[in-house]
Parts: structure tokens; C-alpha cells; sequence
């Protein structure tokens, strides 16, 4: 009985270091495959959330101006046509 228990506890001992492994080795993968992406994405010229914004505030403070300076076109020419 004394050998049964030593031997179901090796094998208890021995499935617990697999699982430790196997927990290491998905880990390493996901910090490899991270690491991968993080270097193709930096080699592309895709730009980050803060730039984007800053470029689509400035594309709206344009387009708002854009109007404004045509609402002021149309007014001063239909003064001119008076």
C-alpha cells in the first residue's frame, strides 16, 4: 500500500511540473508573438490614436473656418449684386 501511495504521488508530482511548464512555455509565447507584432506594427507607418485625433481636430477647425469664410464670401457678394 506504502509503494501504491509513493507511486500515485510521483505521478501527482510529475503532472504538476508538466502544468508549470506548460504555464511557462504558453508565457514565453505569448511574450514572443507579442514582441513580433509589436515589431512589424512599429515597422509600418501607422500612426497612434493621439495623432490621429490631433490631425482629425485640426482637419474640423478647417472645415468649420472653411465655412465660415464662405457664409462671409456669399454675404459680401450678394451685397456686391445690391
Amino acid at each position: 500500500m506504502q509503494t501504491r501511495n509513493k507511486i500515485l504521488d510521483d505521478i501527482s508530482q510529475l503532472m504538476t511540473n508538466a502544468m508549470g511548464v506548460a504555464q511557462g512555455a504558453k508565457d514565453e509565447a505569448e511574450t514572443a508573438m507579442k514582441g513580433m507584432i509589436d515589431r512589424w506594427l512599429a515597422d509600418r507607418d501607422f500612426v497612434t490614436r493621439e495623432e490621429f485625433d490631433a490631425v482629425r481636430a485640426m482637419a474640423q477647425k478647417a472645415r468649420e473656418e472653411n465655412e465660415a469664410l464662405k457664409a462671409r464670401l456669399d454675404a459680401l457678394e450678394a451685397k456686391g449684386k445690391a
